[in-house]
């Protein structure tokens, strides 16, 4: 390839691809959040929370959407109990938060858990920051979970699962109480 001044330049070589490039958006952002979730994947896979392990199966076909195990940890009100987390990340990750929620057949009950699987917490909207990761965010999950004194749904539960958008990003939430 010849560069300017008729200079020959060496080629550069791109990285392999363990996922199929999807067309949203920038390139760069793209490149930037596959990168990324790649390094999130390895550290979930080498160093999990604890009672925490990812889906392997989940990530497969696709890197931007996980499923993570959870098991309730000893001594606190979920003890033994199983659970799914879903994270769905955008191309804009990790400037924009992922998409997370519970899933499956067990959602648990919980002041702050809505029993079509929406979690309220500050940090996957308004509070979230690209310095956070799905690891901080697992441990914020376990930590509420942890913290719980009585297991209950939240008192607009039935009217927000009737009304409320698939995505829990699109709720506007109004964060009133830390006590559980």
């Amino acid at each position: 390839m010849l560069g300017p001044r008729g200079v020959t330049r060496a080629r550069r070589l791109r990285p392999l691809r363990l996922w199929p490039r999807r067309p949203w958006g920038d390139g760069s952002i793209m490149a930037s959040m596959q990168k990324r979730l790649q390094k999130e994947l390895l550290a979930l896979q080498n160093d999990p929370p604890p009672g925490m392990t990812l889906n392997e199966k989940s990530v497969q076909n696709s890197i931007t959407q996980w499923i993570v195990d959870m098991e309730g940890a000893p001594g606190t009100l979920y003890e033994g109990e199983k659970f799914q987390l879903l994270f769905k990340f955008s191309s804009r990750y990790p400037f924009d938060s992922p998409q997370v929620m519970f899933t499956g057949e067990n959602i648990p009950v919980h002041p702050h858990v809505y029993s079509n699987g929406h979690i309220c917490l500050s940090i996957l909207t308004e509070d979230w920051s690209p310095a956070l990761s799905v690891q901080s965010v697992c441990l914020s999950i376990i930590s509420m979970l942890s913290s719980c004194k009585e297991k209950r749904r939240p008192p607009d539960n039935s009217f927000y699962v009737r009304t409320c958008n698939k995505n829990p990003k699109k709720t506007k939430w109004w964060y009133h109480d830390d006590t559980c």
